[in-house]
């Protein structure tokens, strides 16, 4: 069977895990990039992929969706392959199918169906800074190729202009066609990104190392006391306190967890060698924060408007309203807002897209 040509031997791959999925015999389990299908490997599907007959695989298709974050790696499939090299616990692409995905399947909860803001704990926290310093640790020269305009290692504030630039060219002037009419009214500024970049600024040069970027509840796999992060298709090679912040923010924490992660990760990068990842912390982390709450502000709101069904009641506009709201509040400081629209208003001008886009 791996006599066959590589091509013929993708194609079959792509029939049978296609097959599978249209069976629908399995868990579907759907994110903001992709679609997953989980399904039981039969004896040929099995020895192509070279995994254990009728254990589980994770087939990830993508969905159609606005561009919101950056993926300097257009192939998982080649990250994956370094960082399982070094973190074991991570689920290696076992087909890479062009547009789509076979993936070894993780066994464990999802940390998200203990809830969106549960309390994590000290011995959970203590894992992820171990997952942080593993990450920190995958040798860079074995790292797929960056962009030709990718910052040199350490320039960090190269970096987050690089992140600035990112978000008004790539997800900001893009959308403004179809979404301006919407930022405007719900007090999103046109110079959003240039009234963050005046006011915030690195301070400090630390080594750039391996990023995930999206270490939140519905990416960890908990099993035991033991967890796996999924999903590395938006890695990138860049400044730690830049996965560090996305992180606090994502998962949620309340101030005393996002203090007391930062701790826990500070002493994990100082007891494995690696507190030169650390300069500039207190100073700099900040900086970090206030730019994920500047640019979730883009796909947040657009996130809230293509999720109102096409009958949207007041009970939809009132869900995508709170998560407008959020994020508005949430961008009050960095964007330096002033005049942000009342609930009603948010919920008139949700109306008014949604008539008009519908």
């Amino acid at each position: 069977m791996h006599r066959l040509p590589h091509r013929a031997r993708k194609a079959l791959v792509h029939q049978l895990v296609e097959s599978r999925r249209l069976r629908g015999r399995g868990e579907v389990l759907r994110g903001h990039h992709n679609i997953n299908y989980v399904r039981r490997a039969g004896l040929l599907l099995a020895l192509l992929l070279g995994a254990v007959p009728f254990t589980r695989f994770k087939y990830r298709v993508p969905l159609p969706t606005v561009e919101v974050v950056p993926r300097i790696w257009p192939k998982e499939s080649e990250v994956l392959s370094v960082v399982c090299r070094h973190l074991r616990e991570v689920p290696p692409c076992l087909a890479d199918l062009g547009d789509s995905s076979v993936h070894r399947y993780r066994m464990g909860r999802a940390l998200s169906d203990s809830g969106p803001v549960a309390s994590v704990g000290d011995e959970l926290m203590r894992s992820f800074a171990s997952f942080f310093v593993r990450t920190a640790r995958v040798p860079v020269a074995e790292l797929p190729a960056r962009p030709e305009d990718w910052p040199d290692d350490g320039d960090t504030q190269g970096f987050l202009d690089w992140l600035v630039r990112f978000t008004q060219e790539r997800v900001h002037l893009p959308n403004r066609d179809r979404f301006g009419a919407l930022f405007d009214a719900v007090g999103v500024p046109e110079d959003a990104m240039e009234r963050f970049a005046a006011r915030h600024r690195c301070g400090t040069s630390r080594p750039f190392r391996l990023l995930h970027t999206d270490v939140h509840r519905a990416n960890v796999v908990v099993r035991g006391k033991r967890l796996a992060v999924i999903d590395w298709e938006l890695a990138i090679f860049g400044d730690p306190l830049h996965d560090l912040a996305t992180h606090l923010v994502r998962m949620a924490y309340g101030k005393e967890e996002q203090a007391r992660m930062t701790e826990l990760w500070a002493e994990a990068m100082h007891d494995a060698g690696l507190g030169e990842l650390t300069a500039g912390l207190h100073e700099d982390l900040p900086v970090y924060i206030a730019f994920e709450y500047a640019q979730s502000v883009f796909p947040d709101v657009m996130r809230a408007a293509i999720d109102l069904p096409e009958d949207a009641d007041t009970d939809h506009f009132g869900v995508a309203a709170d998560r407008v709201e959020q994020a508005m509040r949430r961008a009050r400081e960095p964007l330096r807002l002033v005049d942000v629209p009342d609930r009603d208003q948010v919920v008139e001008a949700l109306r008014v897209w949604h008539g008009t886009r519908r």
